[in-house]
Formats: structure tokens, sequence, C-alpha cells
């Protein structure tokens, strides 16, 4: 199994659309994918948004990018592996 850790920052401003995009434009594209198994969205205080989702296999697919007038800079992600201890 793969974690994607993706994270954007929005312009303060725009922090509600921004979520509003992750959660009903792109998350929706990305959850009918075959080897997706689940993601969750986390906020912070300083207008940040994380999605982690959780695949099957491989490399995961590519997010979309958000509207470039909603963020204070492009979007970040790391994939991860368990670790077995």
């Amino acid at each position: 199994m793969i974690v994607r850790m993706w994270e954007v920052r929005a312009h303060p401003e725009a922090f509600e659309e921004l979520l509003s995009w992750v959660c009903e434009a792109m998350l929706p594209k990305v959850e009918v994918l075959p080897m997706h198994l689940a993601s969750e969205v986390f906020s912070s205080t300083d207008h940040r948004l994380v999605v982690i989702s959780k695949w099957r296999g491989s490399t995961p697919e590519p997010f979309a990018e958000p509207p470039s007038h909603l963020v204070a800079r492009k979007p970040q992600f790391w994939d991860f592996t368990q670790v077995d201890r």
C-alpha cells in the first residue's frame, strides 16, 4: 500500500473556495480510480489543506492542479510506504 500526503496552502480569502474545489472537483475524480482505497481531508489554521490518500500497489495517479488564483503556492506531495517494525 502507498499513502500519499498532498498539501496545498490557500490564499486566506480563497480558503473556502479551495476546500470546495478539493472536496467537490478533485477528490471525486481520484476516488473512482481502481487503485484508490480511501482519502481524508484535513485543514489547518494557517490556510493549508492536506489530503491523505491510500492506494493499492504502485505509484498513485497524479492529482489535478488546483486553480492558480486559489493557492499561495503550488501543491506538494509525498508518497509513503508502511514500515514493518
